[in-house]
């Protein structure tokens, strides 16, 4: 429980040259994928960021937004922001005054793409890609993780070329000013056009832009901010954002550089530093999301001084700080910061302001909880990076936890017309945010579990996944506060019969008991070693009842119900996560399934990490067989080429996906005026699925 006044230098009033901000939280510049496909902002985008805005940030950095279409873009064909025509400054100008009602400064950022593209885009649409120098496709490859096949190759930018760009920027920054904007943040980083520059795994040119000194690498950055103060005008604030270091391939920048950077750019008229970092090969496409590396655990080699594991993901960027030591000017940064650890580096004099994203997006309302000494309401961003997973695929945005991002206007909260009765039946992620919503809009609500605990299988998934830097354990903990502060009536340990409901005579019932467990009819599955899927969660929920997840999660470690040899019948993420669980504790393991290949619901990184982590390990993957039978000996199966083969086995544990689970609603439908599913008993899904359907189910009454 925070109290009043406990972020005293997080709350602190600062500045970034002319404008004064109300404290020194930044929320950095993040895709949303909410424009127009004309590359207006509409009502949708208006929305989020005036939402952040009420909720309390300091400043806000709009999203990554291209100074030139379609060549700037990383998705020509996306929605992706961009301010290359004046057209465009009166839907920006709307969003600006939205975001000034609530005291709130605002920067635009602008970059270029460059070399970059994303690689499911029409080959058509990318055209004229473009960089310090020319690459091959071997040199391209070597520098992106993901490169498509036969790819638009970019060219090297002439002197001419350079001093257009520089004139798009200076034009880009006007249109800004004019829509509004109190600032423009210039992104160098990532491997953006800029960053092609300043660094020397990409700048192979030996001019005046090349790479033969910190002062050439800097160069076109420094031009672009000189040509921004000089239309916009010199108070005009301008933040400088950069790679302060590259990890994993040769010439990459090092801190000295970024250190270097940072003095240059100050001097060329920045009045703020952003530093960041990127990574090439086993550091993936950039280290925005770090903490993934953490899973399913950190390899000795990545453990390097640059980075700071030692919070098991939050400030893991914080040694880029370093910059900070040569300049005069603000310097901020993000990467898993939270109120606690800003507060500390502030008071340290680390950083002059902490940048935060996710948190934000997971809990517009974060910096006002804090301030109000409300540390304990905030809807928690449990690092699962749900939200980055739709951008990659160039889906508008989205997130775990708070239902309503990027539909601000379709999920608002809207007072009920006439308040009712409400009787919640599971107080799993979907009946919680459903309870929670309704109780929100003024209802009544009840909220009944048969299970002894609020959660449904989260308590589970906190067991399973174990890893530090996605506390699900957090997301129940909000939810319990949140339903005891708009005094929903809970009862666990309570199963709903139609006698309870008959007591109750609720106006709604909405029907939320989680998905049914899947079976599998096979000859043997009856033997002792065979270990059924949900029998051993409901043993688990029962231990949890007593222990909790980390006192569980310790214990497994010495003993579990299941022998040294186990095969896992499921390899959807379900069967992968419980195999990465069983390896860690020394299990000979085999993932089966009949399904044509391994991972299903699992994100790409997160694949590509751990299927090689499990191959290390020593696990056997098999895709696309046949189940024949469960023996004495183990589960025999029929190879995708066709061989029969037996897997020995002391323990078989079927790992299955849920499915609908519609008896409970059929029981109950006809129990009061209103009944509603929600959830994965209506259709299984993952816990983003479940708190969006709860959210959008707790609206419809």
């Amino acid at each position: 429980m925070a109290r009043k006044g406990q972020f005293e230098k997080l709350m602190e009033p600062g500045r970034i040259g002319s404008v004064s901000t109300r404290n020194r939280i930044i929320k950095t510049a993040s895709g949303y994928g909410l424009a127009d496909p004309d590359g207006t902002m509409g009502e949708a985008p208006r929305a989020i960021y005036e939402r952040m805005a009420a909720g309390g940030a300091g400043l806000i950095i709009f999203e990554f937004t291209t100074v030139e279409f379609p060549r700037g873009a990383r998705r020509p064909s996306g929605t992706d922001s961009r301010m290359h025509d004046d057209r465009l400054i009166p839907s920006f100008s709307e969003l600006t005054k939205a975001v000034h009602k609530h005291g709130c400064p605002i920067f635009l950022q602008i970059q270029h793409s460059g070399p970059w593209y994303a690689p499911d885009e029409p080959r058509e649409l990318v055209v004229d890609r473009v960089s310090s120098s020319a690459l091959t496709e071997s040199q391209l490859r070597h520098r992106y993780e993901v490169v498509p096949e036969n790819p638009v190759l970019p060219r090297e930018l002439s002197l001419a070329d350079v001093e257009e760009l520089i004139d798009k920027f200076g034009q880009a920054a006007v249109r800004a000013q004019k829509a509004g904007f109190d600032g423009i943040e210039i992104n160098g980083s990532h491997h953006h056009l800029i960053n092609t520059f300043f660094s020397r795994v990409w700048n192979m040119r030996h001019d005046e832009y090349g790479c033969d000194s910190l002062e050439n690498r800097s160069r076109f950055m420094c031009n672009i901010i000189r040509e921004v103060k000089k239309r916009c005008g010199q108070d005009y604030p301008v933040s400088s954002l950069f790679n302060a270091v590259e990890l994993g391939i040769e010439n990459a920048t090092t801190l000295e550089d970024g250190k270097g950077f940072a003095k240059l750019v100050e001097k060329a008229g920045a009045d703020a530093v952003h530093v960041r970092m990127a990574g090439y090969g086993e550091f993936g496409i950039n280290l925005l999301h770090a903490e993934k590396l953490l899973q399913p655990e950190l390899p000795e080699h990545l453990r390097v001084k640059e980075l700071d594991w030692s919070r098991k993901g939050r400030g893991f960027s914080l040694p880029l700080a370093a910059v900070k030591e040569g300049v005069s000017v603000p310097v901020f940064l993000a990467g898993r910061m939270d109120a606690e650890l800003g507060e500390e580096v502030l008071k340290e004099g680390k950083l002059d302001f902490i940048g935060m994203t996710r948190r934000l997006l997971a809990d517009p309302e974060y910096p006002k909880k804090i301030a109000e000494g409300r540390l304990d309401e905030v809807a928690p961003c449990s690092g699962c990076l749900y939200c980055w997973d739709v951008r990659t695929f160039d889906r508008p945005i989205r997130c775990r936890i708070n239902a309503s991002l990027g539909r601000e206007v379709e999920f608002a909260t809207k007072p009920a017309q006439a308040k009712k009765k409400v009787l919640v039946v599971g107080g799993g992620p979907a009946g919680m945010e459903a309870a929670r919503v309704a109780a929100l809009r003024g209802h009544e609500v009840l909220l009944y579990d048969k299970s002894h605990q609020l959660g449904g299988l989260m308590p589970l998934a906190a067991l399973i996944k174990e890893h530090e830097s996605e506390s699900i354990l957090d997301i129940i903990g909000y939810f319990k506060t949140q339903l005891r502060n708009l005094g929903v009536s809970i009862r666990v340990g309570h199963e709903v019969t139609g006698k309870v409901v008959g007591q109750i005579k609720p106006d709604v019932i909405v029907v939320a008991p989680g998905g049914a467990p899947a079976s599998l009819t096979l000859p043997g599955m009856d033997n002792p070693k065979v270990v059924d899927g949900s029998k051993m969660h409901a043993k688990l929920k029962s231990a949890l009842r007593f222990l909790g997840p980390k006192s569980l999660e310790h214990l497994t470690k010495l003993w579990m119900p299941v022998g040294k040899r186990v095969v896992i019948m499921g390899g959807a993420v379900q069967g992968c996560q419980l195999a990465e669980f069983l390896a860690k504790r020394g299990k000979e393991v085999a993932i089966v399934d009949e399904a044509d290949k391994l991972g299903e619901g699992l994100f790409g990184e997160d694949a590509g990490r751990l299927f090689p982590w499990l191959e290390k390990k020593g696990v056997t993957m098999l895709a696309g067989v046949k189940y024949e039978k469960v023996t004495d000996e183990g589960l025999v199966l029929t190879t995708r080429e066709g061989q029969k083969r037996t897997l020995a086995a002391d323990s078989i544990m079927t790992a299955l996906p849920l499915v609908p689970n519609v008896a409970l609603f059929k029981a109950f439908e006809n129990m009061a005026k209103e009944v509603y599913q929600a959830g994965d008993c209506k259709q299984p899904g993952f816990m983003h699925d479940a708190i969006s359907d709860g959210s959008y189910v707790g609206r419809l009454f």
